[in-house]
This record gives structure tokens, C-alpha cells and sequence, in this order.
């Protein structure tokens, strides 16, 4: 598994950055599974800083309705992977919070009341069988 820490890490203590510096490097050969961190994200800051940033380049070069989504996508922090396929949200909270909106379309979402310091093997565990059991179907209905 390769770890990925995304966000603003300048807001992350000296000893955190360290660690998150270290973790991505000791799993970078990871290629079977892809865990991403996301800490102090905001898709709205994202994408303030990042999708409309490429919108001005490429209005010099195409007209701004060529913009497509794939364009768009390749500006988010999570662009070298593909959407998650599983949300664990802590603490309990029923909504998102500004968080990855655009790649959350077919997430599957699991919310547990384990606030995130607490979140152990267990949670996630529980938060993967979860996962195993559901019937993942991408927006489609199936027929009754």
C-alpha cells in the first residue's frame, strides 16, 4: 500500500510534516492499494486555487466552453488516482464539510461516531466490511 497525504500541510507542526514526509516515503513502493490522507482539505480552497488557475491558462488558448471535466480533474489533488471507492467519515457528522466534492459522485460512505483520534484497526476494520457487503452499482438502478 502506498500512503498519500493530501491538503495544506504549512498548517501541520514541524513534527507532523516530518511524519507525513515519512510515511509517504516509506510506502512509496507500494502498488496494490492507495491510502489517501486528506488533512486540513478543502475542495472549495482546491479548487479556488487550482481548477480556476488552469481556467485562465487555457482561456488563452481555447475558448473557456472547451474546458472540459478531464481538464478540471487534473487540477485536484487527486488527480494520479481515481475517485475513492470509501469515505470514512468520524465523529458522527451527517454532511461532507467542503470535503472532495467533486470526486465523492459514486463514493460509497461509511460514518462512524469514533471521533479521529480514536480510529483504530478495529474502526477500520468494521468500516471495511462494511464496504464488502454493499452492492456498489455507479449510479445505475437496478430492475425490480
Amino acid at each position: 500500500m502506498q500512503v498519500h497525504v493530501l491538503g495544506d500541510r504549512s498548517r501541520l507542526t514541524p513534527g507532523g510534516r516530518a511524519a507525513v514526509e515519512r510515511v509517504e516515503r516509506e510506502t512509496a513502493g507500494g502498488d496494490k492499494l492507495s491510502l489517501n490522507l486528506c488533512i486540513s482539505y478543502s475542495s472549495a480552497a482546491r479548487s479556488r486555487g487550482g481548477a480556476p488557475a488552469r481556467g485562465r491558462g487555457a482561456a488563452r488558448t481555447k475558448q473557456l466552453e472547451d474546458i472540459d471535466e478531464e481538464a478540471l480533474r487534473a487540477k485536484l489533488y487527486t488527480a494520479p488516482w481515481g475517485d475513492p471507492d470509501l469515505l470514512i467519515r468520524t465523529s458522527g457528522e451527517q454532511r461532507l464539510s467542503n470535503f472532495l466534492l467533486w470526486q465523492l459522485a459514486y463514493t460509497e460512505l461509511y460514518i462512524t461516531p469514533v471521533l479521529w483520534p480514536d480510529f483504530n484497526r478495529r474502526t477500520l476494520r468494521d468500516a471495511i466490511l462494511d464496504y464488502q457487503r454493499r452492492d456498489r452499482r455507479f449510479g445505475k438502478v437496478t430492475a425490480s
